[in-house]
């Protein structure tokens, strides 16, 4: 069978599941960047996992029934960022130069996690960066929901990006600074 029917059938079997028809007429589709230029790309992008005292501590300790949590979340972040095309379904498959995945402890009630990545290619990181942030989070919860059912991820967001077409991006306030506190 020829991989344009492939598709279109695989598609029609799921437009019957759906409350709704998933045809090529609806205009889901993955943007040809085959003519922008290969350029360096960068995106850094943050979340929070909220948790209770006790919880901060044991991570901290390396005290999880699970084993180290910080370590795990930093290779959960980085397999993601490799994977994010699998996941987000439009997103393009990109070959990565790096990805950095750190976790701090900027609050008593909080874990912050924030990703570096890196490109060179034709469209941006962002995603990635996005996707490693949300893993790691999901990481750390895996290994805590037994010991808190409190736990919750939030502000999950792009804080920069450089590189591309659209020109640089730079959120004015971050879960980083030294301001920002979670509340409980």
């Amino acid at each position: 069978m020829p991989v344009a029917s492939s598709t279109f059938s695989s598609l029609h079997n799921f437009s019957s599941m759906t409350s709704h028809p998933v045809t090529p007429a609806h205009g889901i589709r993955m943007i040809d960047v085959g003519s922008k230029p290969i350029s360096s790309r960068s995106a850094r992008a943050s979340a929070r996992l909220k948790c209770l005292p006790e919880t901060i501590r044991r991570i901290r300790a390396n005290e999880l029934e699970k084993g180290d949590a910080i370590a795990t979340a930093r290779l959960a972040g980085i397999m993601a960022a490799k994977r994010t095309s699998d996941t987000v379904p439009l997103c393009h498959p990109l070959p990565l130069d790096s990805v950095e995945v750190s976790i701090a402890f900027t609050d008593p009630l909080c874990v912050s996690i924030e990703a570096v990545v890196r490109a060179t290619a034709r469209t941006g990181v962002e995603m990635e960066a996005l996707v490693a942030v949300t893993a790691a989070a999901l990481a750390i919860y895996d290994m805590c929901k037994s010991i808190d059912q409190s736990l919750c991820i939030e502000a999950v967001q792009l804080e920069e990006k450089h590189g591309g077409t659209h020109g640089d991006y730079a959120r004015s306030a971050s879960p980083f600074n030294s301001d920002s506190t979670c509340v409980p």
